[in-house]
């Protein structure tokens, strides 16, 4: 085993003894049944020096050790995984991020997100962001929300593209189906907060208060078809599901998240919410770089469906746009 991390001695207690070993440290030191199971089967918990099995019944003076190993917090590189690449350049890579996918891991070791195809194609990035698990991204999408993200391949392009996101210097737009009655544009200036008893949401904090934050969006409707609108969403703020909330909160959820009240559509198996461009201050050339991505093929087909029309433009072939 490899003895790195951090060593913990524990000394049986009276009112400790006859207890499991396990049960004993997990207690102690807060771990989890799975990484007290890594623990032993690496040979990292001792009693008396000698290597201890899980079953074992502690006594009084007895004095223990335990070896928990440091976390690594690197995405693992994935290269069978599939990414697209809308551009890249020195200091920036776009890539088009499908329904269904994280962003990045939250535990160590975990894959299957957009940062784990990430670094095995460009592997300076996982040294570019503050946090490795990140992989370079600067920014996140909701798991369902499909569409463009950024990535920075140095720790300097990361944190210039991190202040404009944290300035509101960087043009995100996203497109939407939604129901209910709209006007043709808009602007929403409305305070979130996560809900207090469904932590898996936020909800309008109209009246401020604690764990209020600010949230402003401008929308306009693209196109129509009987209670249907494909629209056009521009956030300035960047709070979680910002856009999915605030599209419900003026009687227009989103077609599919029904999360936030939004209609079933047959045959989706996602919500309508798509990062379709993304624009922000390039941090060598100083010039504005637009990418976009291509509404993908599950989305198209509800519009058809629907007889909703691809506003004019859209499909001529997407990428990055620059200029000065």
């Amino acid at each position: 085993m490899n003895e790195t991390g951090t060593t913990h001695t524990l000394v049986v207690e009276e009112g400790k003894a006859g207890q499991r070993v396990d049960l004993f440290i997990g207690e102690a030191l807060g771990l989890s049944r799975a990484k007290l199971k890594r623990l032993f089967d690496a040979g990292a918990v001792k009693v008396g020096g000698r290597p201890a099995k899980k079953g074992l019944l502690v006594a009084v003076g007895q004095r223990i050790t335990v070896v928990v190993p440091e976390e690594r917090r690197e995405v693992v590189p994935e290269p069978e995984a599939p990414l697209a690449v809308l551009h890249a350049d020195e200091a920036l890579v776009f890539v088009d991020k499908p329904a269904g996918k994280p962003s990045h891991p939250l535990q160590p070791g975990e894959t299957g997100t957009v940062a784990n195809a990430l670094v095995a194609r460009h592997p300076e990035c996982a040294e570019a962001s503050e946090d490795e698990r990140e992989g370079g991204l600067c920014h996140r999408l909701d798991i369902e929300t499909s569409g463009v993200m950024v990535a920075a391949r140095t720790r300097e392009a990361w944190t210039a593209v991190r202040e404009a996101f944290g300035g509101r210097e960087v043009d995100k737009r996203y497109w939407a189906l939604v129901t209910g009655p709209l006007a043709d544009e808009g602007e929403i200036d409305l305070p979130l907060r996560h809900h207090p008893r469904h932590p898996d949401r936020v909800e309008p904090a109209l009246d401020g208060g604690e764990g209020a934050r600010e949230a402003s969006s401008e929308f306009r409707v693209l196109e129509r078809a009987g209670e249907y609108s494909l629209v056009e969403v521009r956030i300035h703020t960047g709070v979680l599901h910002q856009v999915r909330a605030h599209l419900a909160a003026v009687g227009a959820p989103i077609v599919g998240d029904t999360l936030y009240g939004g209609r079933e559509e047959p045959g989706l198996s996602r919500f309508f919410l798509h990062a379709k461009a993304l624009g922000v201050t390039h941090p060598i050339t100083k010039q504005q770089v637009r990418v976009e991505s291509p509404l993908p093929q599950e989305l198209l087909e509800v519009l058809r469906n629907h007889q909703i029309p691809l506003p004019s433009g859209e499909g001529r072939g997407e990428g990055a746009r620059t200029r000065g």
